[in-house]
């Protein structure tokens, strides 16, 4: 067979990328003086996939060939497929070339394991070093570590990059034994656990010298199969937690598994992906993260998976009915926060808006409030914003029927069952 062009290799190794979603090309402001691209935290131009995940970079992998076999992998080593791989100076080619015709802001670059864990680490290396000292790049470079390989190595790969991630892939370490029997815990765990070290410890040095170069400032991230094996949404959710919480992971993905080998170890998939349960824990990540919600909360022993037809933030308070409503001219910020229907913005606005004068009702859809939500749970100057307290069960039918869009909500009134929706708090998706 012919060798490939560099045409055909892009296309082979984009393809063998596409199953990595843990490539968001936000919070680095990497800046230089005299190069090209530039990482400011704004200054990303984001497009969308077939799937709807928002990307912006040139995604690849430096090759496709593995020593690994697991299960789930497209690229694992006993797969009959086309074997390529690049070398770090068409790395940085591709790049460039993408970048100067303003194509992508960044570079999201993966690999299979060739040779060995510090052999494939030392070609990672190469390539982000001629991007950024040779071609004098300066914008988004998001690396994948390899599992197993040199923490030493693991330091010089993050002085180039602006985030690395090491991919967990499998939650547990029994589900990882049996599906990925190359690798092990430790061996993903350590060079993460090493890597928030030199974060903390850069960030330090800095404030003492801005001389010291910078390590991986946008952080390090990791991304979880969803529906490969078969832990529940607590057992993740849960791990999500700790990784944030011991680790200060920046972003834990969650990717709907996609059967691409056939494999006894495997689960069955009838019709697509559990899109809508990576959805589900997508939410409650984000409670986790940004709403002050801990992983017991929203999920226990007794209900150790997320309710597919309902958000988990609406869930949680309807298991808690009795904290309910909040009068929003005098709930704190906290408080507020878990009233479904309010967000991280809004209820920043609702604290903001309510020292010059009270709330009303009304004035909530402005300040981003998703009322088809909220108004079970709050109350404006002592007025209850539904038109009834149902219990648990009749809240459930009313919290999972569509409205339609174009409908507005305004106050309702003994002759009005209020069941409109502002059209401008659809659009902000306040959980």
């Amino acid at each position: 067979m012919a060798e490939p062009t560099l045409a055909e290799k892009l296309k082979i190794l984009a393809d063998g990328a596409k199953y990595d979603v843990s490539c968001a090309s936000s919070g680095s402001s990497r800046k230089g003086k005299g190069g090209i691209g530039n990482a400011a935290q704004c200054g990303i131009c984001h497009s969308w996939t077939a799937d709807g995940r928002c990307v912006s970079l040139l995604k690849i992998l430096l090759t496709n060939v593995c020593i690994y076999d697991c299960a789930y992998c497209v690229n694992r080593r006993s797969n009959d497929i086309r074997r390529v791989m690049l070398t770090p100076a068409e790395v940085a080619e591709l790049t460039i070339g993408f970048y100067r015709r303003n194509a992508i802001e960044g570079l999201f670059l993966s690999t299979g394991v060739i040779r060995n864990p510090d052999y494939t680490m030392e070609l990672l290396i190469e390539a982000t070093r001629q991007l950024r000292e040779e071609h004098r790049f300066n914008g988004y470079i998001h690396v994948k570590v390899v599992p197993g390989a040199d923490l030493a190595l693991v330091e010089r790969l993050g002085r180039h990059a602006d985030r690395v991630s090491i991919n967990m892939e499998l939650p547990s370490r029994e589900s990882l034994a049996l599906l990925a029997p190359d690798k092990s815990r430790e061996s993903i765990v350590e060079p993460m656990k090493r890597v928030g070290e030199l974060i903390v410890q850069t960030r330090e040095e800095r404030k003492v010298s801005r001389k010291m170069p910078p390590f991986a400032p946008a952080g390090q991230s990791t991304q979880l199969i969803v529906g490969a094996s078969g832990e529940t949404d607590l057992q993740i959710i849960s791990l999500a937690a700790g990784l944030y919480g011991r680790l200060s992971l920046k972003r834990v993905y969650y990717s709907a598994f996609i059967s691409v080998n056939r494999d006894e170890r495997l689960p069955a998939v009838a019709g697509t992906p559990p899109l809508a349960r990576e959805h589900r824990l997508y939410q409650a990540d984000w409670l986790m993260r940004y709403y002050g919600f801990a992983a017991g909360e929203l999920l226990d022993e007794e209900r150790p998976n997320l309710d597919p037809s309902l958000d988990p933030k609406a869930g949680w308070a309807l298991r808690n009915l009795h904290l309910f409503p909040v009068e929003v001219n005098r709930a704190d910020y906290e408080a507020l926060l878990r009233v479904p229907g309010i967000g991280v913005r809004s209820a920043q606005r609702i604290v903001l808006a309510r020292r010059g004068s009270h709330l009303s009702l009304d004035d909530l859809p402005r300040l981003g409030v998703v009322m088809k939500r909220a108004r079970y749970f709050i109350t404006a100057r002592g007025r209850f914003a539904a038109d009834l307290t149902p219990d648990a069960a009749g809240l459930r039918l009313r919290l999972t029927e569509k409205t339609p869009r174009r409908e507005r909500w305004s106050q309702p009134s003994l002759f009005d069952g209020g069941t409109g929706i502002d059209i401008r708090s659809t659009i902000t998706g306040e959980l």
